[in-house]
């Protein structure tokens, strides 16, 4: 594919200064329209050393204000980014709304560099353009903008340009033993270079090949390229918007008809009315399998940090379900230095800038700790879908998105555990009611949570659902029994040590 593109193509002084005078305004003008708009854009760059990446990235940025982007140099990683899955240190680097992030080398690293290198092993190769390819769908999905161009040159104009460099000792140093090795073995990595193009190019997130020998006709390309993606872009969500208030003006002028449920009536199987609430413990008994479960964890927690096995807990339920006392027995014996406890609240004013699972990216462990998550990310098929905080599409396909996260931990040899605290409502009210009476607990209690009960059906349904689609063999679903706490805490802590000590057997 790559070597039958026409690199002789070039563009003349003037007629570059024609077009540039057209283009640049124009981006500048896109750039304040995304903005203001709400829209964020990320920009990749990739292409053969010597390809012109960084001059290309210099030239783009003229015609951006800089205080609305971020130029990211993508090179190897860090010792704290080897201990995060391979994606980690791209969702840290995500635009929020309004902003551009540009990337000099990207997520395309572990496929091309790394493999070149063979750092990036042939076993891993399926998985991570699996992840790759899921990445870039669940953002454009939620509204990113993602731009991929990749520079090319043949093998003769690399060695041209490697010779030049090396001529000067200002620029030699860009020029290592690497770069040499691919240019000698140029055939081998433009191999490598057109599988990645062939797997990677998607109806959500296209690659826009440019020609780079000439560099004026480079640089007007890709102007010409990020100028038609950002202007259809902004016509889309402005068509969009007048769209919603089009419906929303027509719904106010119509009687109101309920909306009918589309979701599978299959998934309203209950499992949450197969557990048995009537399984407890006595106080005797508690004690005694607490104290032996406690000095277990307390020595595998330790293990843990010397295997670097990263370990991810989440925490969901029914108010008053018994999170906050399952969760404080689990760590009372560990070292604190080596987990961390994460309350999840409504997302900030910063998070709703952001898709949605980016602010739990950015507080997973690395490799050797333990993140608990006291409620997680599956408000996204709770909370967000009965309240209206989301739209159906959104809730729909989240279950995928989530998956696919929960399989980056896993890949990256994280053990991922996720409970449900399972109360019935007559428990829920008894213990809702004893903490009004308390003082030192009337805090817990709020008049959400009382509010909350009326739509227990609903919620009921969307947690049943949420089980089935989202429980897998490598981030399975635990339903605690929770109607005795003694009995749901030796459960969480019992189903902790056995993962632990099933994974220490590897």
């Amino acid at each position: 594919m790559l070597e039958k593109l026409d690199l002789t193509k070039t563009l003349e002084k003037e007629a570059y200064k024609e077009k540039m005078q057209k283009l640049m305004p124009r981006l500048g003008k896109l750039q304040r329209e995304c903005k203001d708009l709400g829209i964020p854009i990320m920009i990749a760059f990739e292409g053969y050393d010597a390809a012109g990446k960084g001059v290309q990235i210099s030239e783009l940025i003229k015609a951006l204000d800089p205080r609305g982007f971020e130029v990211h140099a993508v090179k190897t990683e860090t010792k704290e980014e080897r201990m995060h899955p391979f994606l980690w240190r791209f969702w840290t680097k995500m635009p929020s709304k309004g902003r551009i992030a540009i990337y000099d080398s990207s997520w395309y690293r572990k496929v091309l560099i790394d493999r070149f290198d063979k750092r990036t092993k042939k076993s891993e190769l399926a998985k991570a353009y699996e992840s790759i390819c899921a990445f870039e769908e669940q953002l454009t999905a939620d509204g990113m903008v993602l731009i991929k161009i990749f520079l090319t040159i043949d093998k003769k104009e690399q060695k041209k340009r490697f010779k030049k460099l090396l001529e000067s000792k200002e620029t030699a140093w860009r020029v290592g033993p690497d770069d040499k090795k691919r240019n000698e073995q140029f055939e081998k990595y433009q191999a490598i270079n057109e599988e990645m193009l062939l797997r990677t190019d998607t109806e959500y997130a296209p690659w826009n090949i440019v020609e780079a020998v000439d560099k004026r006709f480079a640089t007007a390309k890709i102007y010409a390229v990020v100028e038609r993606i950002l202007a259809e872009k902004v016509r889309d969500v402005r068509a969009q918007r007048e769209e919603a208030k089009e419906t929303v003006a027509r719904k106010d002028k119509e009687p109101e008809v309920p909306e009918k449920d589309s979701s599978d009536k299959r998934m309203c199987e209950s499992i949450l009315l197969r557990a048995d609430l009537d399984l407890s413990y006595t106080k005797e008994e508690y004690k005694e399998r607490l104290g032996k479960l406690q000095k277990k964890i307390e020595k595998l927690h330790g293990e843990l940090y010397r295997r670097r096995i990263p370990v991810v807990l989440g925490f969901e339920g029914w108010d008053a379900g018994g999170k906050g006392g399952a969760i404080k027995r689990l760590t009372e014996k560990m070292d604190p230095r080596g987990y961390v406890v994460h309350p999840t609240a409504s997302p900030n004013d910063i998070e709703r800038q952001h898709h949605y699972l980016w602010r739990f990216w950015m507080d997973m462990p690395k490799a050797g700790h333990v993140t608990i998550f006291d409620r997680t990310w599956y408000g996204r098929v709770m909370v967000e879908r009965i309240e209206g905080f989301c739209t159906r599409q959104e809730w729909q396909r989240a279950y995928k998105e989530i998956n696919n996260m929960e399989r980056d931990l896993a890949d990256a040899g994280a053990i991922v555990l996720k409970f449900w605290m399972q109360i019935d409502k007559d428990e829920q009210e008894r213990r809702f009611k004893a903490r009004q009476e308390n003082p030192e607990k009337q805090w817990k209690i709020t008049d959400e949570d009382w509010r909350n009960r009326e739509k227990w059906d609903q919620y009921e349904e969307a947690v049943n659902e949420m089980l089935i689609r989202t429980s897998t063999p490598y981030a399975p679903w635990i339903v605690v029994e929770g109607n005795d706490k003694y009995y749901a805490r030796i459960k969480v802590l019992e189903t902790v040590v056995n993962a632990i000590e099933e994974r220490l057997k590897d």
